[in-house]
């Protein structure tokens, strides 16, 4: 196991994980690193507690299946933050970093396909498959006042 990477499940539907998987098929096969994508541009807009009301609306809705995925310990550290946000505004205490981690996950898939597909391919243009994590896991720091810390390689 690689220790600059944090393993968390995510609560997520049928459909979401299967967009999820289609969308990792086009970008590598890897799902943990298209859902780092996915927070990457989904954090940064979580700026406010304001906005963090669909993360609730999110959450709200049933979620029967269970994903697990690694992500870089630099994006994992965003989530309790996160987490802190969602119960301040309402949502649930228990686990907040995995519900955190699930919402914005959930808020991102539900944007439109081929939308996320482009903003993927945008991402990944001129790195290889998977290599945005790696590049740039501090990304979203920002949003929530924390100075990003590049890992060692």
């Amino acid at each position: 196991m690689d220790c600059d990477e944090v393993m968390l499940t995510v609560r997520i539907t049928a459909a979401e994980r299967a967009l999820l998987r289609d969308l990792a098929r086009g970008h590598g096969g890897d799902v943990s690193d298209v859902a780092v994508d996915g927070l990457l541009e989904v954090i940064p807009a979580l700026h406010d507690d304001a906005c963090v009301l669909p993360l609730l609306r999110v959450l709200a809705r049933p979620a029967p299946f269970a994903l697990t995925l690694w992500l870089p310990a630099a994006v994992a550290d965003l989530l309790p933050l996160l987490g802190e946000r969602l119960v301040r505004t309402g949502g649930p205490a228990a686990g907040p970093a995995s519900a955190a981690l699930s919402a914005a996950l959930r808020l991102w898939l539900g944007g439109d396909r081929v939308v996320l597909a482009a903003g993927l391919a945008r991402l990944h243009g001129g790195c290889g498959a998977g290599a945005t994590a790696a590049v740039r896991p501090w990304a979203g720091a920002a949003a929530f006042g924390a100075e990003p810390v590049k890992a060692a390689a």
